[in-house]
């Protein structure tokens, strides 16, 4: 079973909720909110997870942004 609608996050904070989470708009980067900030993401070109909801494109943490204020 694939899925291109999710994707498995792979990095990040370990205190992240989730790891499967949907691909809005379906791209090549993703930013979760979390504590403050927001948690990027980008697509690991080829590398798929094989998890409860199927295989799914591995999402690589890159960096962290603060919201401002």
């Amino acid at each position: 079973m694939t899925s291109s609608a999710k994707a498995f996050l792979r990095g990040g904070p370990d205190e992240l909720p989730e790891r499967i989470v949907p691909i809005t708009p379906p791209g090549t980067e993703l930013k979760i909110k979390f504590r403050g900030g927001y948690e990027h993401f980008k697509k690991s070109t080829g590398k798929h997870e094989d998890t409860v909801e199927g295989r799914l494109p591995v999402y690589e943490w890159w960096e962290r942004t603060e919201i401002a204020e």
